[in-house]
């Protein structure tokens, strides 16, 4: 067109999709594709099998023959428990208020003229109860209120759990917290029992009542309440025990696990510390192998040398013959072992071994040695390890010194030698040592305007207060809110090059896409441990054992179980407040490796908690002491530490411990200086993975000096020429969105010129991100001592509600 303008050619943009390629070659028809497969079948026709379109009643037919077999399950396991041919039903009576006593509700539940008492002992504390009216039979034991340990470990193996509770308040704080435990853990069948209703005035037994049924309603929705006031209530209650339906815990199903009614003990040597142990008690769950190793919860692992197979002392229908009528007339320990059958013994070729840990060979060279520099600071990081001396002014007293806060640096916790110092402490110390003449008047101003009211003033207050413990608290407190605020951000030290104190650190183009060779640069405690080709066939492949299995001690038989080289304590440890209790290993589950358990924090303690802490984990039906390593729970092939445990989200611990195959729950306890322990998280067995790489990211950061368009000078990221020639190839990103790189130094200051996407706002902060990786330190112990009782400890419950208010 005349003097028109003319249009521009299009241009295609970077984003222009390629043409797809043009198949060259001779199109091949249904005939030529016939012949080309000369009958064969496809494998997808042969693999699948063929589905049958059934019709409707059919459909109909097929799920009332279902729901008939689970019902007939559950019938036939309801009728076995407790039967001739099945255990005792394991009533375990636990009291829920400190005000309450479980002596007059087992003295009226022998009342029962119909029903014989057997084994019981002299405390009362533990009887078995045979009761011809409901064609059962019962055990019945009572732990220590005060123990959680001991009553953890009883719920594990009890069918029913019968509640005490108290007529006024229910349960009280102890009774809440082993609630909240036994829900974690796991809650078989119970039953709620509650004595003294009628001794309370007429008035008030409606509103006790309510009061009671509105506390149940709360967490138990269809708990029914019983009073156990009167031998017919008693009668009632334990028609109850026997006809209510049986709740299954995960982590018992496929074991073996037995209650210790009687134990006896051979030295084995001269010293009378290792010997056999003889367990009696009843078979519970799977078959009982002889050949499979035996934990006892609390002590540790071992193995069985043989099974014997004794009388019952509680048969359901005794008979009386002659013979019998004259076995009663001669001694009864001379009737046991005429009696007496042995049932199996082990075979050294089929038994199990109790390695634990693979022996490393030196020779082999597979394995990453600890450098020098390595082990010059695991020895400094020893010599560190010394209490710091709080320093007061002169005249100041010991309730004065609880508030003066020291403005030196906290010393780091002590941590293995591949990971060196923490990262994060070294930021924040670095920080807090601009403010030092700031806090010292601020603590003095404090101390001379500190006030206590006259309501909760007490002339023993400062015997109960660890002036370390506090110190500590505190400073977890301020780490914990400095990490909310600036994640993993860290300065850079200025007497130490970045390049020698980030040398273990990488960058990535990206978290998520990255590759990690998670075989490379392992630590030596890797040599120790053993892993699983693939965790999930080996489970599946063994629980298929499990169920085909036939040979062995059947569940309901009597036993006594022959244990090999068990420490003399674990006898001394057998008392009736404290029940003993076994369970049997699956192939693999006393060997040591990598366990992930996924966790939630208990909504009942608010405490920061840093990772590598040490703490009590009760794993299924194993305890032991261990320091977790935190990370996210994502979907992804690199998981970032968390350096403390979240309040709002699932995190994985990862620890050093004995293979655990799931399903089992898990609770992680914390011990306190006074030696009560606290619930800290919950949660279950995720997997057992050596090769689950857990990421630590640091952050370094700048401020912009200079803005331009696209290119900014940055500076106090680095303090020398050589840092920033030596993390150029890093990204750098920032807090606002934008991305870049760094294009060269300027100075030799640390001063850097940086190309970014786009302009960056005044305000900006340029970030580096640096990475490594991080493993759980080896610190796995066994042997974990019994909590304080819950009497003793109560004066420190009431300080630490004092201070919180």
């Amino acid at each position: 067109m005349a003097g028109g303008a003319v249009a521009e050619p299009h241009r295609p943009g970077c984003f222009k999709q390629p043409k797809k390629a043009h198949k060259a070659g001779r199109h091949r028809t249904k005939g030529s594709l016939r012949r080309a497969g000369k009958g064969r079948v496809s494998v997808q026709t042969i693999s699948k099998k063929v589905r049958k379109d059934l019709k409707k009643h059919d459909r109909r037919h097929h799920a009332n023959q279902i729901r008939q077999q689970k019902r007939e399950a559950v019938l036939t396991e309801k009728r076995s428990l407790g039967s001739k041919e099945g255990p005792p039903h394991l009533v375990a009576v636990i009291l829920l208020h400190a005000g309450t006593s479980a002596q007059d509700a087992l003295r009226l539940i022998q009342s029962d003229e119909t029903a014989s008492v057997h084994d019981r002992d002299e405390g009362g504390e533990r009887f078995g109860l045979v009761c011809p009216r409901f064609k059962q039979r019962f055990y019945f034991i009572r732990v220590n209120a005060g123990d959680i340990h001991a009553v953890l470990d009883l719920a594990k193996v009890a069918d029913t759990l019968m509640f005490v509770l108290d007529p006024y308040e229910g349960w009280d704080s102890y009774g809440d917290f082993c609630l909240s435990c036994l829900f974690a853990q796991g809650l078989p069948s119970h039953v709620f029992v509650v004595q003294g209703v009628n001794d309370l005035p007429v008035k008030k037994r409606t509103d006790a009542r309510k009061n009671l049924s509105k506390m149940l309603e709360k967490r138990f929705l269809e708990a029914k309440l019983f009073h156990l006031d009167t031998e017919q209530e008693a009668v009632l209650v334990i028609r109850h025990i026997a006809m209510q339906k049986q709740r299954h815990l995960a982590f018992r199903q496929h074991r073996s696990y037995l209650l210790a009614q009687r134990a006896a003990f051979e030295a084995s040597d001269e010293s009378g510390l290792v010997g056999t142990l003889k367990v009696s008690g009843y078979v519970r769950g799977q078959t009982l192998d002889v050949s499979k190793l035996v934990h006892i919860v609390g002590h540790g692992d071992f193995q069985m040398s043989q099974i014997d197979g004794p009388p019952d002392p509680m048969p359901l229908n005794p008979k009386t013959t002659k013979k019998r009528e004259d076995a009663e007339m001669r001694d009864p320990a001379a009737e046991m072992e005429e009696e007496l059958k042995v049932l199996m013994k082990a075979d050294s070729r089929k038994q199990e071994s109790l390695e634990s840990e693979v022996v490393p060979d030196p020779m082999e060279g597979e394995q990453t040695w600890p450098t020098d520099e390595e082990l010059r600071e695991a020895e400094d990081a020893l010599k560190e390890s010394r209490k710091i001396v709080r320093r007061v002014p002169k005249g100041t007293s010991d309730y004065q010194a609880a508030w003066i806060l020291d403005d030196e640096e906290e010393e780091e916790e002590e941590e293995d030698g591949e990971e060196g110092s923490d990262d994060d402490m070294e930021g924040e110390a670095l920080s807090q040592a601009s403010d030092e003449s700031d806090g010292e008047g601020e603590a003095d101003e404090e101390c001379e305007t500190m006030t206590v009211p006259e309501s909760i003033r007490d002339d023993h207050y400062d015997e109960k207060i660890d002036d370390e413990e506090e110190k500590e608290m505190l400073e977890k407190y301020k780490q914990e809110r400095m990490d909310e605020m600036f994640p993993d951000e860290v300065d850079t030290p200025k007497d130490v090059p970045a390049r020698v104190r980030f040398q273990k650190y990488r960058g990535l183009k990206s978290f998520r896409a990255s590759p990690w060779d998670p075989k490379e640069n392992l630590p030596l405690d890797y040599a120790r441990i053993f892993q699983f080709q693939n965790f999930t066939r080996t489970k599946r492949k063994i629980f298929n054992e499990i169920e085909e299995q036939e040979e062995g001690a059947m569940p309901g038989w009597y036993v006594t179980i022959h244990i090999c080289n068990v420490p003399v304590s674990v006898m001394e440890s057998f008392k009736p407040e404290a029940p003993l209790v076994l369970f049997t290993l699956l192939p693999h589950e006393q060997k040591m490796s990598v366990v992930h358990f996924l966790l939630r924090r208990h909504a009942s303690n608010a405490e920061p908690i840093r990772s590598k802490e040490e703490m009590i984990f009760h794993c299924g039906c194993r305890r032991f002491r261990a320091p977790p390593l935190y990370s996210q729970h994502t979907a992804a092939n690199k998981f970032k530490y968390e350096r403390f445990l979240r309040s709002d989200a699932t995190v994985v611990g990862t620890v050093y411990s004995p293979i655990t195959f799931p399903s089992a729950s898990v609770l992680m306890f914390k011990q306190r200086a006074n030696g009560m322990q606290d619930l800290m998280a919950t949660g279950s067995v995720l997997k057992v993975d050596p090769d689950r790489v857990i990421v630590k990211r640091i952050t370094l950061s700048g401020h912009p000096f200079k803005i331009l368009t696209r290119t900014s000078v940055a500076r106090y990221m680095f303090f020398s020429r050589e840092d920033v020639l030596w993390f150029k190839p890093v990204e750098l990103r920032t807090k606002w969105g934008r991305r870049g790189h760094i294009k060269e130094p300027l100075g030799t200051h640390g001063h850097m010129k940086c190309l970014f996407d786009g302009q960056l706002k005044s305000q900006d902060t340029v970030l580096m991100n640096l990475y490594k990786r991080v493993f759980p330190r080896w610190a796995y112990d066994p042997h974990v001592p019994g909590p304080v009782p819950w009497e003793k400890s109560e004066s420190s419950i009431n300080v630490q509600e004092i201070e919180m208010d």
